[in-house]
Formats: C-alpha cells, structure tokens, sequence
C-alpha cells in the first residue's frame, strides 16, 4: 500500500500526513462540541449553584470551579502539633488516667466521663454523668471535651494579665469593666472603648487555668469521683500499681509529702493530655479541605458560607474557623464567655430547687466572681470540633442533637414559644434558667440573636441542614 507524501502545512508550517479533502473537520467539530459542552455543564452547574446559595457568588471563573468541584481555592499550609513517643511522664500519665481505683466507687476513671472514642467528651447521651461512691449522684453540668485545650490561655480579664508581676485581682478588672458597651462580634462594630471580656480556662466557668488543675478537679468533686481531698487521692497513688514510676521519676521521698504526690500525679496526667496526638488531631475533613487535600459537598460549602455570615449562623463570631494569621489550625473558639440564655433543663435533679440557680462566671462552683453579677449566666465558648459526635449539647445538658442546638440559636428571639415553657397564664417564660435581674447579661446584639419577636428567621430549615452538614466536616477521622 503506497503512502502520501508529506506536505507542509501552509496555516501553520507544520507538518502532517495527507488526508483527504475535510478529513480534519469532524474532529474540529468533536473539539468544538466537548467544549462548548462542558461550558454549558458549567454553566449549568453555576445556575444551578446560584438558585440554591444567591448569598455567596464567586468572584472569578477559578472561583466558579472551586464551588463546583468542592475544593478550597485558597489552600494553606498549616502548622499542626509535633508527633513524638509519650514522654515517661506521660505514659505515667496515661495510667493514671484509665486508673478506676481512683475513684471513691472503684468503678470511674477520668476516661469514664473523657471517652477516647468520644472526642475525650462523655460517652452516653446523659444530662449529666452520675458519680458518687455508688455512681447514683448526678452532677448539675455535663463534661466537656478535653480535646483540643493544649492553645487554651488561662484565665483572665480584660488585656492579658500573662506579664503581670502579681496575680490579677480578677474582681477589680471586673469591676472597672461595668457599663461598659458590649463588643459585636461583627468586625467594625467594637464600641469606641472596648469592653473586657472574661477568656481562657478550662471547666464551663474557667476555674482551673492547667490541665493539671483541671485534672484534680473531678478526682475530689462529691459528684464525681468522690474523694475526701487530695490526700485520699495520694493514699490511693501510693498503693496503685505504677507507683513505682513515681519513685523514679520524683525520688523515694515523693510519697513523704501527700500535696506533692498529687500535685506530680495531676502533671502526669496534663502531659499525657498535651502529648497524646488524638487529644488535638487535626484530622477532619475540614482540615484537609483547607489544606487543598478533600472537597467539601455542595451541601458542606453553602453550610460553611452560612457558618462564617455576619448576618446569618454567624458561628464563626464566636468559634473562629480561620487558621490563624502564623498558620495554625482553628480551634473553633474564641474561648470567651457568652450568656446565651438556653431555657432550663428540668431533667437535672439540682434543678428541681427552683431556688438553685447555675450562674457559671459567678457561681456555684467558682466563687471569686461572685460579686461581678455582670458575668452571671456566662459560659466558656466551647470547641466545635467533633460537636456532631457528642450526645449532649450546652452547659446543662438541655439539647441532645445539633436540629434541637440550631432551633435554639434560630428562634430564641423570633419565636420564643417554641423554645422556653410556659406559665399557668400561657405567658412565654424566656430565659428561664436566670433569674430576671441577670436577663440583661444575655446576647441580642449579635446576629441570629438580633432578631426581634415574629421576625423572619436568620435561616430556613435547608440552611440548618447544611451547617449540620458542614460540622459533620468538623470530626477528627476522615480518610481522604
């Protein structure tokens, strides 16, 4: 079979064998149909796109692909913790935390109410955890979570009291701070002298500042594990089966001073919270997406612009869902506190005094704020991560999945009847869980809570689907 020469081409001076008349043509017209195709998929797809989410348009055709496809356009490097073996301490740590024997009942660990397998939250969908020396006493709070508090500042007032040559008089910073206008948490809208705001510390009032503090805390709390003090913690230490660890990482003498076993064993237990990868993990789905390495559903995205609108969810306001300005991963909390005014859970039994009140900053637990009423009804912002995964939702356990949490957020203000009970009159009892001389402390400044009664709400129920969506992104374990 003979073969045609090869020609130049005059359009372009290439070469190329001799075909005949038109043979090129189909596959213009195949070149020109695949991609006229896919800008009408495109094209589509954006319609498509602006139909469900008007609110957040792209800004650039790289732009549109990105909202498409699901994928960040905006891709960061982020700074995660080191991984390295467990210190000796911590692994001593470790033990100590798992250790039943520690309780009063012999049955409760720190892990009891911390789960490994529950984002170090409670691992039931219980009000509260029952403790106790028979595990038959309720608590008034549920535990949250001990993962990701190793960025978590201690406690303070107002402008960082870290370089204070004295402690901070807690009650003063308090004091100078009454009257003052209340921030937004809207950018641009600080009052012309900023507010100081309670920040940092750990339990739901911020009353221990170490994770060796904190740690102590349940080990001698009467509705918890129930010890005496923390010398009948020491006593239960000296005759636990790694005591002998403590003898060579502190010295024989360690078990001569009660207060210092104690106070070793409690630092233990910090380093092991510090040390351990899973306590801060940085593996969801939300994290791989800001690295560039997993898309988000259509769903999850829209979710995520609802997350972080000022005008709409507004979450991020108080859980911060950017990466930090040096690169590190959102906690997804400012840790401030917040009155939000959840109604009153009538399942916990301190609640069926209709005299007690949980007043979080200023008591009962904490008592050095107890005069600082401005703070009554205040509660640590907690982490969002892992929130779809929890049972248990707010400071006394009133909400047991994330609708139920949204609901609240959406209509506390607009439809108040549906959230707080009613009295022998048919008259809306709000705020129900604070006595109405703190009814002041709670938010209405900041959107969804700017609302006023029979207001539309700041989001339809498609939009609460999609933010639960999107904090279903937000649980350590993704694979991508």
């Amino acid at each position: 079979m003979s073969t045609q020469p090869l020609h130049p081409t005059p359009s372009t001076g290439s070469t190329q064998r001799n075909e005949p008349p038109g043979a090129n043509r189909p596959r213009g017209r195949q070149r020109l149909l695949v991609g006229c195709t896919v800008a009408l998929v495109a094209v589509a797809g954006l319609a498509g796109y602006a139909l469900a989410y008007p609110e957040r348009m792209p800004d650039s055709v790289g732009e549109i692909v990105e909202n498409l496809t699901g994928a960040n356009p905006h891709p960061v490097q982020l700074v995660l913790p080191a991984q390295a073996p467990l210190s000796a301490v911590a692994k001593l740590g470790k033990q100590i935390f798992y250790d039943t024997s520690l309780s009063a009942s012999g049955r409760q660990s720190c892990a009891s109410c911390h789960s490994p397998t529950h984002a170090y939250g409670p691992p039931n969908d219980l009000d509260a955890q029952l403790g106790g020396p028979h595990l038959d006493r309720q608590s008034f709070r549920p535990p949250p979570s001990l993962a990701y508090l190793y960025r978590q500042a201690v406690f303070s007032i107002g402008p960082d009291a870290a370089d204070a040559a004295a402690p901070p008089d807690f009650n003063a910073l308090a004091q100078a701070a009454q009257g003052t206008q209340r921030a937004d948490k809207v950018a641009g809208t600080a009052p012309a002298t900023v507010a100081m705001v309670p920040v940092g510390g750990m339990f739901w009032d911020g009353r221990a500042d170490t994770y060796q503090r904190q740690a102590l805390g349940p080990l001698i709390n009467p509705t918890e594990m129930a010890n005496a003090d923390s010398a009948a913690v020491a006593a239960k230490l000296a005759r636990a089966p790694y005591a002998a660890s403590f003898r060579k990482l502190f010295g024989p003498g360690i078990f001569n001073n009660a207060d210092m076993l104690t106070a070793e064993a409690m630092f233990a237990v910090g380093r092991y919270e510090f040390e351990q990868p899973d306590f801060h993990a940085f593996t969801s789905k939300y994290d791989y997406w800001l690295r560039g390495k997993a898309r988000l559903t259509h769903a999850e995205l829209h979710g995520l612009n609802l997350f972080n609108d000022p005008k709409k969810a507004n979450c991020a306001g108080c859980h911060l869902s950017q990466p930090s300005s040096d690169g590190l991963s959102p906690l997804f909390t400012d840790t401030q506190y917040e009155a939000l005014g959840v109604p009153r859970n009538t399942r916990l039994e301190a609640n069926r005094d209709p005299k007690f009140f949980d007043f979080g900053l200023c008591g009962p637990l904490r008592q050095d704020l107890a005069k600082q009423t401005q703070y009554c009804g205040m509660f640590l912002t907690p982490t969002l991560r892992n929130s779809a995964n929890r049972n248990v939702y707010f400071h006394n356990g009133v909400y047991h999945d994330l609708k139920q949490v949204m609901d609240f957020y959406n209509l506390r203000n607009t439809s108040p009847d549906r959230i707080y009970p009613k009295d022998a009159a048919g008259k809306v009892q709000k705020y129900d869980d604070l006595p109405a001389q703190y009814h002041a402390n709670v938010d209405i400044a900041d959107a969804p809570f700017d609302r006023k009664y029979g207001d539309q709400p700041a989001m339809s129920d498609q939009d609460i689907q999609d933010i639960i969506a999107f904090l279903h992104t937000l649980n350590d374990g993704y694979k991508p």
